[in-house]
């Protein structure tokens, strides 16, 4: 007999999916996580950046009200009572998901655990058999190997800081460098934003890329593209950031973000003492998220997969019914939606232009709209909001949708059903919308 049919180790979204999962068909469960349940998303990531894009949203519509009319629509921010409303909600978060847990008699350890086999676990001072396991450990951030690196932030440290920075310098242009630099600069920061390739969000439609990259430029953004971080020195009037590439200067900054991406959270499981192969990093699985171990599952960031919080929610609850159902269960990656909460959002799903135009076996048509929202017209601000659709020229299915925009994330999940049925530009632009939206320009395109 084993104490636990189901260990899953790591309490984020997808251990938590997965051992809610389990337990609802009947499994005996316990999760392990020495850290807060939740994760990353919600204690560190997701969903306290969500809050700070709320908070910048404020400023912004200060900003506009001046053209609608309002006289006076200035207020003063309070960086530290905001840190004290996000702390509380989250603390809310966590007891929710506490008593889901314990509704459905799921045991939850607070301690991190270590394989001394496949089916023995050390969790502190104390073993437990198990039958089956699903490792979520997740991901953390990457630092690189400088000397007085350790000066540098990472994401999950910007949700605790005590002061607003006044010049903040962030490294690595990816969506969190993005959101951070966006963020802080509506509230008022100073920013500059470092990345090593010529134009921010690698890995999303190039048309994003640039749209993004010139919008936080015009809202005072300062962008060093094709650079990278050459050295660090700390002295008492801040932390010098020497830089190399097409800027080679050396900038001064009282709070420097590593925003460099985030590797594999392997550290202390002993994988090998459980059989489990890793491949480059990360924890190798199949279709199904079983590793080389038959009885051990990884799910979410751990491994080398789609590093979204939804997609380790899906792996989750997918891994615990291959195992306690009579139906297997993958996961598709075709028609994952992301998206940038900067200010214009950028949201997209399915293939960018560039994956499209590598399967040759298909001829591409792309069509694209770009205008300014009727809320900004009567201000000076500018913000440009983009439709992009990607198109297999001979079925005229639509392979892939990208927007800039406010609200394109809300916007864009909508059609994601129909786009995973082969929807086309015919059946789109054939569709009435409502006016006047912005989202009605999708059904003029052509």
């Amino acid at each position: 007999m084993f104490d636990y049919d189901l260990l899953v180790i790591g309490a984020g979204s997808a251990g938590l999916s997965a051992a809610t999962t389990a337990a609802q068909h009947g499994a005996q469960v316990a999760i392990a996580d020495p850290d807060f349940i939740g994760g990353t998303c919600i204690n560190r990531g997701c969903v306290p950046k969500k809050f700070l894009v709320f908070a910048a949203d404020f400023a912004r519509q200060q900003c506009l009200a001046k053209s609608y009319g309002w006289v006076n629509p200035s207020g003063q921010f309070d960086w530290l009572m905001l840190r004290t409303a996000i702390d509380q909600e989250l603390a809310k978060l966590r007891q929710s998901y506490q008593s889901k847990l314990t509704k459905l008699g799921v045991t939850v350890l607070s301690d991190a655990a270590r394989f001394v086999d496949p089916h023995k676990i050390e969790l502190g001072d104390r073993t437990v058999t198990v039958d089956k396991v699903i490792i979520a450990t997740g991901a953390k951030p990457v630092k690189p190997d400088l000397p007085g690196i350790d000066c540098g932030l990472t994401s999950r440290d910007m949700f605790q800081l005590e002061a607003l920075p006044s010049q903040l310098t962030i490294v690595g242009g990816g969506y969190i460098g993005a959101e951070f630099s966006n963020i802080f600069a509506t509230l008022g920061c100073n920013v500059t934003l470092i990345d090593k390739n010529d134009w921010i969000l690698p890995g999303f439609d190039e048309d994003i890329r640039k749209a993004l990259h010139h919008s936080l430029m015009d809202q005072g953004i300062r962008i060093c593209p094709e650079t990278s971080l050459k050295a660090l020195r700390t002295d008492e009037s801040g932390i010098h950031v020497s830089l190399s590439g097409k800027h080679d200067d050396t900038l001064l900054a009282d709070t420097l973000l590593l925003a460099l991406g985030r590797k594999p959270n392997l550290e202390g499981l002993n994988l090998e003492a459980a059989g489990v192969e890793v491949e480059e990093g990360a924890i190798a699985v199949d279709d199904y998220s079983r590793t080389s171990q038959p009885s051990i599952f990884a799910i979410g960031d751990c491994t080398d997969r789609l590093p979204l919080t939804p997609v380790a929610k899906a792996e989750g609850a997918a891994a615990a019914k291959t195992l306690f159902s009579d139906r297997p269960q993958a996961v598709s990656y075709r028609w994952v939606p992301s998206a940038v909460f900067c200010s214009p959002e950028a949201a997209t799903v399915g293939w960018s232009e560039a994956e499209a135009r590598s399967h040759d076996d298909l001829d591409i048509e792309v069509c694209c709209s770009r205008f300014t929202p009727l809320r900004y017209l009567p201000s000076s601000q500018t913000r440009e909001a983009l439709i992009k659709l990607v198109v297999n020229a001979k079925s005229q299915e639509i392979l892939g949708l990208h927007l800039v925009g406010d609200e394109a994330a809300e916007m864009i999940q909508g059609f994601i059903p129909a786009l995973r049925r082969g929807l086309t530009v015919a059946e789109l632009t054939e569709t009435i919308g409502l006016h006047p939206t912005s989202g009605e320009e999708i059904f003029a395109l052509d």
